[in-house]
């Protein structure tokens, strides 16, 4: 059964009935095409991002932080790390307040990369995302090669004690730490709480969202089938990482780019060269760049930068070869 057929009927019925467009047209493909993935997302996003404010409300930031400070994991700290960036939704850019969270709490600098490199490329609306268009199995290779590079990337970074070129001031910051105690409160009132979040999260990001729908109905609907592909097969192996490099002046978030990544593959695009790009839109542009040089040294930057750009573009080979 698929659980997707509602929002296809309603697609189907508002473009052919109400808004009379031919079936098969390239009008109606496209329209049809931005309601149907619309309404998935949305869905999708809101079901997911309610789930993980509950589970972000009993395992708060600042207790995992502390957690992770006061623990010895023998390697899987990174493992920890990357699995808190994947639970929080935060872009490269809103990352790094955790990021000077994490180096004031004195968590290790490579445990502090493996969060940094894993939030923006995974979170709830990613996953959302990823499971309504590309199916279970493509989402669970996809969060399994971002936390791969998180890890790697963190204990790389760990291993080659890059802490004196992290700026100073940011060494400097004292932590104003804030002891309570969590209130106990009704089950009816935590549901407002974590449903308030998860709205606020849901507005924050529709608008992109609803934006990359849109490029990616353009691109269904009216770019011949083969016309990307013609052009990447001219490429070769060169198409992995021409697709890096052509996302280094991008920036957005995995929200806003999962549907336009959808429709090139459907367009012909392989697989591993698509993600490949989406991958280095969030995680190496450079807006984050200039972002990320105001709590580090460029030394820094470059090697974090150069360490996530191999890994993306080794897992981009191995989607294409083995998916």
């Amino acid at each position: 059964m698929n659980i997707f057929y509602p929002f296809k009927w309603l697609a189907d019925y508002i473009t052919f009935n109400v808004f009379s467009l031919e079936v098969g047209s390239h009008l109606g493909g496209s329209v049809q095409f931005f309601f149907y993935d619309s309404f998935k997302i949305v869905a999708l996003i809101l079901f997911i991002t309610h789930f993980m404010s509950l589970l972000r409300y009993y395992l708060p930031i600042e207790e995992l932080r502390n957690f992770l400070t006061k623990h010895k994991f023998y390697g899987l700290d990174y493992f920890l790390a990357t699995i808190f960036g994947a639970i929080t939704p935060f872009c490269s850019c809103s990352s790094i307040p955790l990021f000077i969270g994490f180096i004031e709490a004195r968590v290790p600098l490579g445990v502090t990369f493996a969060f940094l490199i894993t939030s923006p490329l995974i979170n709830e609306v990613a996953l959302a995302l990823f499971v309504g268009m590309f199916g279970l199995k493509i989402t669970f290779f996809y969060v399994l090669a971002g936390i791969t590079v998180g890890m790697f990337g963190g204990f790389v970074i760990g291993k080659l004690h890059l802490e004196k070129y992290v700026e100073d001031f940011v060494w400097k910051i004292h932590s104003q730490r804030q002891n309570f105690r969590k209130k106990e409160i009704p089950f009816s009132k935590v549901l407002k709480i974590i449903s308030t979040e998860a709205l606020t999260i849901t507005r924050k990001i529709i608008f992109y969202v609803l934006i990359g729908v849109g490029l990616g109905a353009f691109i269904h609907g009216f770019v011949p089938q083969g016309f990307f592909e013609k052009y990447l097969q001219k490429a070769g192996w060169w198409g992995v990482p021409l697709a890096v490099i052509l996302a280094v002046p991008l920036y957005s978030n995995a929200s806003g780019v999962i549907p336009i990544i959808e429709s090139l593959v459907t367009k012909g695009v392989p697989l591993g060269t698509a993600l490949a790009l989406m991958m280095a839109i969030v995680g190496i542009s450079l807006p984050e760049a200039l972002i990320l040089k105001k709590i580090m040294k460029w030394q820094l930057l470059a090697i974090f930068f150069g360490i996530v750009t191999l890994g993306i573009i080794i897992i981009g080979y191995l989607f294409n070869l083995f998916l």
